[in-house]
């Protein structure tokens, strides 16, 4: 390290963190709405995001470079276009957790009431599902004994939550059993998978997310159980997939189909 830049990261080290930065990056109705889009990790282009904000090209373009400044983005330039995502889980988890603390918005429109109902049936959390659908699946697994939770602060049924916060969070262990379930399932596990969860924002519900949660979604997709939504994160369960998903969960799926 430089001894230039010795003095500010000791600085930096010893000072508190600045939420309000990040706050302040937030706190544009059309800067969520982007980072919205963006919460499933796939890349989207400058002006698509402009589009899901309705705001101006150079708008959006000021918006997108805040973000980028803060940590939030990355961007990668192809030909003429440039292409935004998040930066990492870190930051989907984010905005996951922000959404639990959100007012819902008001629904003015069918298409509005259309888009928030499929969003809460099914949809992605950065690189799992979320949802109705992501909630049941993991109490699906709970019930069967393929997931337990090592500190048994959470039964069987998967539907005690309200103790998952601060001072009550459980630790959620992908047992033999379930470690079989998937494998046989045609999931690609590593040796030790790292099982993590979301407090799923619409259900008030855990749902899978970390290594099981993450293969999960990538095999529903793979089997044509579940489609991604080119216009948000909802996903849809086909036709096949309501047969599958519930004689192998024993979960019975939405027919919301994602906008």
């Amino acid at each position: 390290m430089s001894t230039e830049l010795a003095p500010l990261h000791s600085t930096l080290q010893r000072g508190d963190v600045d939420i309000a930065t990040i706050g302040g990056v937030l706190a544009d109705p059309g800067r969520c709405r982007m980072l919205l889009a963006l919460g499933d990790g796939r890349s989207l282009a400058a002006h698509a995001l402009a589009t899901e904000a309705g705001v101006t090209p150079a708008t959006a373009s000021s918006h997108l470079g805040k973000m980028v400044a803060a940590g939030l983005l990355t961007v990668t330039a192809q030909g003429r276009n440039r292409y935004y995502r998040i930066t990492g889980p870190l930051v989907g988890w984010t905005i996951e957790l922000l959404s639990q603390l959100a007012p819902a918005t008001p629904v003015r429109s069918l298409r509005q009431g259309i888009r928030g109902d499929a969003l809460r049936e099914a949809r992605t959390c950065y690189d799992h599902i979320a949802g109705r659908l992501g909630v049941d699946l993991m109490a699906s697994m709970l019930r069967a004994g393929q997931l337990c939770d090592a500190r048994r602060a959470h039964d069987r049924r998967g539907l005690d939550v309200e103790r998952a916060g601060y001072r009550h969070d459980v630790d959620y262990r992908l047992t033999a059993l379930g470690m079989r379930f998937l494998i046989d399932f045609g999931v690609v596990m590593p040796r030790r998978p790292v099982v993590r969860h979301c407090l799923d924002w619409s259900e008030r519900r855990h749902h899978l997310s970390g290594t099981p949660g993450r293969e999960l979604l990538d095999r529903l997709i793979a089997l044509g159980w579940v489609q991604r939504s080119a216009q948000s994160r909802a996903i849809t369960v086909t036709p096949a997939g309501r047969t599958g998903i519930f004689d192998t969960f024993s979960v019975v799926t939405p027919r919301v189909a994602a906008p």
